[in-house]
């Protein structure tokens, strides 16, 4: 019966009415994050990237690739690994003024008992109706970028098909649009990035046998309906200050995301608005080896006796460069705040160096 209620309270959660809603926390598998560095700076990176992650964080970016062809890969494991992230991405410089990227990402739990035909028509338990099924968010970003007239301004856009699924009993797809705006100075960066700008939609729909409708109905839950989730737009805004001195590089890069679907728990709450501030730094040396922190997620919560406290989620990571590879690695949520902790690694790959060095060449 536990796990019969667990498997339950699973489909209820996707459960939408038969009419579109907005809801605060839709597609929330597209705001973890992609690339060890964006995580390890706590996603400060809006006006930072500038490679082939940028079709993710601001397609705007994708204009400072430094090769002709990138390629992104990396994998993370949430929940003591019970759920599972993985990411791709490719980016191409189309000509010296305009680039694309393709990217995906999977979010999912695999293998979770379906128990809901556990006992047969006689009432008897029979363990061989066991099976199992997977809940998994899958999303694929087409990218696109240009520099414009003015010296150091870029724009960018993505289109974005996502697919939810649970199994054989529910799925959705959905489509969306993202822009985004960067410019650059000598030793500032500016990033505007504007998430589901024409609102993402999901038509969410349902096949459910007699049996798990037998099961929904005998303890107490509604039947899902067909229906259509909104995801609201969302604004971030980011600015970075970088500095050079010999060997070393530093930037700072401050982020502002700006949602608008009512009051959240963030520092600064509003509704409809409220605002999230994160930030996130990045040290450099020799362009080889690279060290980075970052904070953001502050909440307010309270204790046990009631008690109102801030709390907040640092970051940590490193990062290396081996001729046309880098690696990188980030630790989420060092702090004891939350309890958990994600090992994160990713790799990215400059598959045309030599084209990479005379890009390099060119814009300095």
């Amino acid at each position: 019966m536990i796990k019969k209620i667990a498997f339950l309270s699973l489909a209820v959660l996707t459960g939408l009415t038969s009419t579109a809603q907005s809801r605060k926390y839709s597609n929330e598998f597209l705001a973890i994050g992609v690339g060890a560095r964006a995580l390890g700076m706590s996603n400060a990176t809006v006006a930072t990237i500038d490679d082939v992650t940028a079709g993710y964080w601001n397609p705007a970016g994708l204009t400072g690739l430094k090769s002709n062809l990138q390629i992104s890969l990396m994998h993370s494991e949430y929940f003591a690994g019970i759920a599972k992230y993985d990411y791709g991405a490719l980016a191409k410089q189309i000509d010296d003024k305009s680039a694309l990227a393709i990217s995906f990402i999977r979010f999912g739990v695999d293998d979770i008992p379906n128990t809901t035909e556990l006992i047969d028509a006689n009432g008897q338990i029979d363990y061989n109706r066991i099976t199992t099924f997977s809940a998994a968010d899958y999303a694929f970003i087409l990218s696109y970028a240009k520099k414009m007239s003015i010296e150091g301004l870029s724009i960018g856009a993505n289109a974005k098909v996502v697919r939810r699924k649970v199994g054989d009993f529910a799925g959705a797809w959905g489509f969306g649009l993202d822009a985004g705006v960067k410019y650059q100075t000598e030793k500032w960066k500016l990033g505007l990035m504007a998430r589901d700008i024409t609102t993402t939609f999901n038509s969410w729909s349902y096949n459910l046998s007699d049996e798990t409708k037998y099961v929904f109905e005998q303890t107490g839950n509604e039947l899902p309906q067909n229906g259509l989730e909104l995801t609201l737009p969302k604004l971030i805004l980011g600015a970075v200050r970088m500095v050079n001195y010999k060997k070393f590089t530093a930037q700072a890069e401050l982020n502002l995301d700006a949602s608008f679907d009512g009051k959240r728990n963030v520092l600064l709450r509003g509704n409809p608005v409220s605002v999230d501030p994160h930030l996130g730094v990045e040290i450099g040396y020799s362009n080889l080896l690279f060290v980075r922190g970052g904070i953001g997620n502050i909440q307010k919560v309270q204790d046990l006796n009631g008690l109102s406290s801030y709390v907040s989620q640092p970051n940590i990571g490193v990062g290396v460069k081996l001729k046309s590879i880098y690696i990188d690695y980030a630790l989420a949520n060092v702090g004891q705040t939350f309890g958990l902790v994600s090992h994160v690694f990713s790799l990215k790959i400059d598959l045309n160096p030599r084209k990479a060095v005379k890009a390099a060449d060119a814009n300095s």
